[in-house]
């Protein structure tokens, strides 16, 4: 075996074997815990703006980005737009005429100027409607068209029934090969009384979305590995993989 083949077989089996831990898996998840108690994953920015990510999660997007090579990200969820401005820098490092297109309720002035003189704004399109309007979702489909290689991210309204409509509508528009990502799904492993003034909660948030959507779609699975390679996340269970050799459109 070839040293480059050595390492990357030593990582896989390491990453398997970390994921079997429960005493390392109990410290991450108390280490989870008490983040959000801190609201640490406010604490960081990409390109200027803040981008409200683990450090570890931003980490497992560029993998992922780096490694499927999308020509279109379409990312539900802008706030101070960090995240998109993260995933056009990546296209923008990939090349090509490739895309970012951000969906948000409510695109605030000072957020949206911000974003708009930003240098990576020349790749992305903003959308300022209802994720799960069918209007805002034909927009979507005229501005994909032709996109051959497309990865979804999910990270607005966290409910069950807002996610899971919005993994009905979004996941055709992932390829075959590529990934839909659905942030929060934590939110079900975590106690309650942390999201008092929240309409989501344990029972009704993403994770309990997807796991109800992949009861009905077999195209896509769950990529574990990507779990425990990073122990510390917002999006257990939330890395979807398109396996499906079906065209999705």
């Amino acid at each position: 075996m070839d040293p480059i083949s050595e390492f990357q077989s030593e990582t896989r089996e390491r990453i398997r074997e970390q994921g079997k831990d429960p005493g390392f898996r109990k410290i991450t998840n108390e280490f989870v815990k008490e983040s959000v108690t801190k609201k640490y994953m406010y604490n960081f920015s990409w390109m200027g703006r803040p981008i409200i990510q683990y450090p570890q999660d931003i980490v497992a997007m560029q993998e992922i980005i780096w490694r499927v090579k999308p020509d279109l990200v379409i990312e539900t969820g802008i706030a101070h737009g960090g995240s998109i401005i993260f995933s056009a820098s990546m296209l923008e490092l990939l090349g090509g005429d490739r895309r970012v297109i951000g969906i948000d309720i409510d695109i605030r002035q000072h957020n949206r100027k911000e974003i708009e003189s930003h240098p990576m704004f020349r790749r992305i399109d903003m959308i300022e409607a209802s994720s799960v309007d069918l209007a805002t979702v034909e927009k979507v489909k005229k501005l994909a068209a032709g996109r051959k290689n497309i990865m979804v991210i999910l990270d607005s309204n966290h409910t069950h029934a807002h996610v899971l409509e919005e993994l009905r509508l979004y996941s055709p528009f992932v390829t075959t090969g590529n990934y839909l990502l659905v942030f929060d799904t934590v939110v079900e492993d975590l106690p309650e009384e942390l999201f008092p003034d929240r309409p989501w909660s344990r029972g009704d948030n993403p994770k309990t979305a997807v796991h109800e959507f992949l009861k009905s779609n077999g195209d896509f699975e769950i990529d574990k590995e990507i779990e425990n390679k990073l122990m510390i996340t917002v999006a257990p269970d939330g890395f979807l993989k398109r396996r499906s050799l079906r065209e999705p459109h």
